[in-house]
């Protein structure tokens, strides 16, 4: 028992593992062994602030000010934060949950909502890392270009004005500068990390410089060259020092042309630029295997990070409108520099943290990178991802998103871009909150997040929170992320392979089909929405695959479990030895691709182990009310699985792990009386029963697509062949019959057969009244059929003869029970040429058809004659192809709207 233990919370192995598991031991041991050293400041406030202050802080705030005035800006910052105060609460709740590994947002996703959305939504996050890294780099290049270029319309530069500007000098710069991103994340990217710290130091200079230098710079005038054409426009902004007037000029909203990229600048198109200092919010969650207590870590260290830039990025706000005129604010992007008491600084904080953002979003997308690769989500397209260094540096991953950072680069300005990774990292925040709504609304056990402030209310605020910034920000963008996103998850449903990471749409579905399975109450069935839910016994799937396909079409949307019983006693052995052969019946169900369940059992019969699962089969009101069997006979079984599309299409071997068909010779494991007592079981049970006879030589690939006329026929016989004296067409078995015929047909595999209808007729009966009677139960019953009058006066006039009761007249018959056929105990009176007279009488209707369906008599009650039964019925079906006895006890059919 101990071996089959797949818990990730033991570290231990009673019984010996497979190699690739002693690996991941090795490696779970080596990262438990290694320090975790880093405090909630240093491990998750510094990163988390470093990623929220950057661009936006230093080059953005007066951008978004300027354009949206103090009311609208307040309000897009309670909007952003709303958001990812919604999102930072999830990311709690997972991230407390359990160990985190690379890939932060990713690994999260993924080890929450399965690989489909994992993959997906990774994917859709190294694309969001890396526009945002392309976006400090270009609000970097806008910096630089600010302090040292030459200034528009002149060919020259003076002081240290002396890089010239252009796109093509500008995309130059970005290069170089992102050539030493790349540089130190190939080679000194433990040395940046060290360094963050020291950054944050900086940051933390230049931002309380920049308070102070509010109150302590004298009112002065700012120039301003602008590009015009060919030439320069001049301009001066006001730094008025607090004025009342200045704040209420700055108040309302004043959307201008943005003087970088030439676009009228809206409510959307501000925020899509604001809201890129709100991101970073899980920099602390991928520190976790460096932190010393992640638990207690993560959400003190997040949520904090976040309310402290919340209210630093309000107060700048209110700092400018109340010092700064409109033109300074929307047409000097580093007027902070302007203003401030010490300027170098300024300048040395700006390039500090764009750069370090810039690294540190190149960091983040090539760990994504190597995480989607390591997980085989993508197979070989991401195979080269997998290169890492010497010392474990994913050096293949770093230079392939310096690729795709170097390409975005070529769209110029830092705007155009805002945009695209705003509802990058939008999409990415609604799914945090999707597998934090979909695990707490799963209710599985562990579950167990050791971070308790949030519920489902505040996961479906942050999903409904992004989507509709999402649409506000860019429709396009949106439906377009939206879509590729919807591209990736089918992809990957239909290519990736299977995970072992839990797939939490099971656990949604379990959830649900509980509910609904307490609400199927039994007592409610109505005839009118009854539906087949069988069981089929499969000795051997090998010989049965046909049969198996076959009575997938016949369920109709109906339970269908596949069941078998091995011949063991449990007392006499070590372990459940069904355990092993689970995924064996599994992977045949499948490859197969039929809807079924398995249900395996133990017995000492064949007998004892169909009444169990008879009884046992199913939940509630879903269980199995007809039983299918194969017919009982004398025929060598024959290893269909070998031959079945399904396998040879694939040019593999039949991987599945069932053991070799039954030779000739070799005796069977059920008698004759027990296979009938079977029969007799189900019925006694209230179970209808199909016999299926030489299903598995159905072709029914060439059967239905033949194109030869007329079309493939199912012939049906509605009447009891064995006791012609009681044929009756309207009885339940009767009517079962016909409505099992009508279910095929109405299968798509089927829609093109024909249904012909056979109705036994006698001499002096008036047959085409009984033929307008059937016809008008037919129209009642809205079944398209086709009747055929067959005459079997010479059929009857043997049964006669032969089945004589005791005063020379017929046998009487027994009382029937409600909704049961009942035949006579004297059945087997019906002589042996009786039975081929009525075999010859189905064999001679022409067409063949592709299936028969006839009527299947009750087994006679004194357990004697069963052998003699069962010899009856394999006189009436052969030689007549795949064919199918039914008995039913259940009213099936109805009239009703």
């Amino acid at each position: 028992m101990a071996s089959s233990e797949r818990s990730a919370l033991l570290t231990y192995r009673l019984c010996g593992g497979s190699a690739e598991e002693e690996r991941g031991r090795e490696r779970g041991r080596a990262a438990a062994a290694a320090p975790r050293k880093l405090p909630t400041f240093l491990g998750v406030v510094v990163p988390t602030l470093l990623s929220m202050f950057s661009v936006v802080l230093f080059l953005r705030l007066g951008f978004v000010v300027g354009h949206a005035g103090l009311y609208q800006a307040l309000a897009m910052f309670a909007v952003a934060y709303f958001i990812i105060g919604m999102t930072v609460l999830s990311v709690c709740a997972i991230a407390t949950n359990g160990a985190l590994d690379a890939g932060g947002a990713y690994y999260m996703i993924s080890r929450a909502l399965g690989p489909e959305f994992g993959g997906s939504i990774g994917i859709m996050f190294f694309l969001a890392n890396v526009c945002g890294s392309a976006l400090y780099v270009l609000g970097l290049v806008e910096a630089v270009v600010d302090s040292f270029g030459i200034p528009p319309g002149q060919e020259a530069g003076t002081g240290v004005h002396v890089l010239p500007q252009s796109y093509w000098y500008e995309l130059l710069y970005g290069t170089v500068l992102l050539a030493l991103c790349l540089l130190v994340c190939l080679v000194g990217a433990s040395i940046y990390a060290k360094a963050t710290f020291l950054i944050f130091l900086i940051v933390a200079a230049v931002l309380g410089t920049i308070l102070v230098s509010f109150f302590a710079t004298r009112p002065l005038k700012v120039p301003i060259r602008l590009p015009n054409g060919n030439g320069t426009e001049t301009d001066n902004g006001s730094f008025t020092g607090f004025s009342l007037s200045t704040l209420r000029d700055n108040l309302g909203g004043k959307y201008d042309v943005d003087y970088t990229t030439g676009q009228m600048m809206s409510f959307s198109s501000v925020f899509a630029v604001m809201f890129n200092g709100c991101t970073g919010i899980m920099a602390g969650s991928n520190m976790s295997g460096d932190l010393k207590r992640p638990s207690y870590s993560i959400p003190r260290g997040t949520i904090s990070a976040v309310l402290f830039t919340y209210l630093v990025y309000n107060l700048l706000a209110f700092l400018m409108c109340a010092t700064c005129n409109r033109t300074l604010l929307q047409k000097d992007y580093g007027f902070l520099r302007d203003i401030s008491i010490f300027p170098p600084l300024v300048t040395v904080g700006i390039y500090a943290a764009t750069l370090s953002a810039a690294m540190s979003n190149l960091i983040g997308a090539s760990r994504i990178l190597y995480a989607l690769a390591r997980d085989d989500l993508f197979g070989r397209a991401l195979v080269l991802a997998k290169k890492t260094s010497a010392s474990g540096n994913p050096v293949m991953a770093v230079i392939l998103s310096w690729l795709v950072v170097q390409l975005v680069l070529f769209s110029g300005k830092l705007n155009t871009i805002a945009s695209v990774v705003t509802i990058f990292f939008l999409l990415v925040y609604a799914t945090v909150n999707l597998a934090c709504l979909a695990l707490e609304w799963a209710s599985a056990p562990n579950f167990r997040p050791t971070f308790r402030y949030f519920t489902w209310h505040t996961c479906l605020l942050g999903i409904a929170g992004c989507c509709v910034m999402m649409f506000l920000i860019s429709p396009v963008s949106a439906s377009a992320s939206l879509g590729f996103l919807l591209l990736l998850l089918l992809a990957l449903h239909y290519l990736s392979p299977s995970s072992t990471w839990g797939y939490i749409s099971q656990a949604l579905i379990f959830h649900q089909v509980r509910k609904y399975l307490l609400m199927l109450d039994v007592r409610k069935d109505h005839v009118k929405f009854w539906r087949p839910q069988m069981l089929l016994m499969v000795q051997n799937p090998r010989g049965s695959a046909r049969l198996i396909d076959f009575v997938n079409d016949l369920k109709k949307s109906g339970l269908y479990v596949l069941g078998h019983v091995e011949l063991q006693d449990l007392d006499m052995l070590p372990s459940d030895p069904l355990q092993p052969q689970q995924d064996s019946w599994l992977s045949l169900v499948d490859k197969l691709n039929v809807k079924a369940f398995v249900s395996l059992t133990l017995a000492p019969s064949v007998r004892h182990g169909v009444r169990q699962l008879l009884f046992t089969s199913g939940l509630g009101g879903m269980r199995p009310n007809t039983l299918v069997l194969g017919f009982y006979d004398d025929e060598a079984p024959q290893d269909g699985l070998a031959r079945h599309p399904a396998f040879t299409s694939a040019r593999e071997e039949v991987p599945l792990g069932f053991p070799p068909l039954r030779a000739a010779t070799t005796p069977k494991l059920l008698s004759a009386r027990e296979y009938v007592g079977i029969v007799a079981d189900a019925l006694k049970m209230l179970r209808n029963v199909l016999l299926a006879r030489q299903l598995e030589s159905l072709d029914k690939a060439w059967e239905l697509r033949r194109a030869a006329s007329p079309p493939p026929t199912i012939h049906v016989w509605p009447v009891n062949l064995l006791r012609p004296d009681s044929a009756r067409y309207a009885d339940t078995c009767s009517l079962f019959l016909l409505q099992m015929a009508c279910v095929l047909n109405m299968a798509r595999a089927w829609r093109r057969a024909r249904l012909r209808l056979f109705l036994c007729v006698e001499a002096g009966t008036m047959p085409h009244a009984q033929e307008e009677k059937l016809r008008q139960l037919l129209k009642d019953l809205r079944i398209q059929a086709q009747i055929q009058l067959v005459p079997w006066d010479a059929i009857t006039r043997l049964h006669w003869q032969t089945c004589q009761g005791p005063s020379g007249g017929p046998a009487e018959e027994e009382e029937e029970e409600e909704g049961v056929v009942n035949f006579p105990t004297n059945t087997t009176q019906v002589s042996d040429e009786y039975v081929r007279a009525a075999n010859k009488l189905v064999l001679e209707q022409s067409p063949a058809p592709a299936v028969r369906f006839l009527y299947l008599p009750r087994p006679p009650a004194d357990t004697s004659l069963y052998p003699l039964y069962l010899h009856q019925l394999e006189l009436l079906t052969r030689g007549l192809g795949p064919t199918v006895l039914v008995h039913g006890v259940s009213a099936v059919t109805s009239t009703q709207l």
